[in-house]
């Protein structure tokens, strides 16, 4: 029997190749981390308040950056809706068939647009509108969420002219949404950066997906705004059996 997803996918037309268009990818592997992120959302039971969209970076939370996802974000029920390589065309076609079925989170965290760069040839305007059509989705599926959008990390040992383009595209998105109420830009790229602006391996050993070091460092710089506007996790004692569990 046909899953829902692979019935999208055979009833799905090919794309144009922009950025704003849904377009789902061909890969056996894709096809694979799509449905097993399905079967997460569908067991989650709408306990997630929050869930994080985006590439191969994001996926690296389940990688490289597990334990840090472990202690700092498993308290809220998260969800990882990250998968390697796509662009914002790939996440919109995911979010229009079956991610965001059944969940009710506050809080979705979007770093998305640099393989639209760096895997695709989309110029800047085109990767700005492609972020900014993400935003728009998830607000319009998901009533009352809240958008923490982060800026494209920076890419590459040194400046380069693909980095420069990540810029004007995050300078973009920061005036567009500097006040929007239910949008928050945080622009936390600069962490990654060394005091002469290049990139440590240390951090990112190919100069664009995060070690573990990385990844705490992108924790601790979105931890204080998702307290913020979720406000703090405590510890609840279930009534029947006592045993402490993590509420809000």
């Amino acid at each position: 029997m046909l899953t829902p997803i692979l019935l999208s996918l055979c009833f799905s037309q090919p794309g144009d190749g922009s950025a704003i268009t849904p377009e789902p990818r061909e890969e056996a592997w894709w096809l694979q981390r799509v449905t097993k992120i399905q079967n997460e959302v569908d067991n989650s039971k709408k306990n997630a308040d929050i869930i994080f969209v985006g590439d191969s970076i994001t996926q690296g939370w389940e990688g490289a950056g597990d334990a840090v996802w472990d202690n700092a974000f498993k308290k809220y029920g998260a969800l990882n809706l990250g998968i390697g390589g796509d662009r914002t065309e790939h996440v919109l076609w995911r979010l229009e068939h079956g991610h965001l079925d059944g969940i009710e989170p506050q809080l979705a965290v979007v770093m998305i647009g640099t393989n639209n760069f760096g895997g695709g040839q989309d110029s800047i305007d085109e990767v700005y509108e492609g972020v900014v059509a993400v935003v728009n989705k998830l607000t319009e599926e998901i009533s009352g969420v809240h958008v923490l959008l982060l800026d494209i990390f920076p890419r590459g040992e040194s400046f380069n002219k693909m980095r420069g383009d990540i810029l004007q595209v995050n300078q973009a998105l920061q005036a567009t949404y500097s006040d929007v109420k239910n949008v928050t830009f945080l622009p936390i790229g600069d962490r990654f950066l060394e005091h002469d602006g290049t990139i440590s391996k240390k951090i990112m050993p190919d100069f664009l997906h995060l070690s573990s070091k990385g990844y705490q460092q992108w924790a601790d710089a979105i931890t204080p705004t998702i307290s913020t506007l979720l406000g703090p996790t405590q510890s609840i004692a279930h009534p029947a059996t006592g045993i402490v569990v993590q509420g809000k």
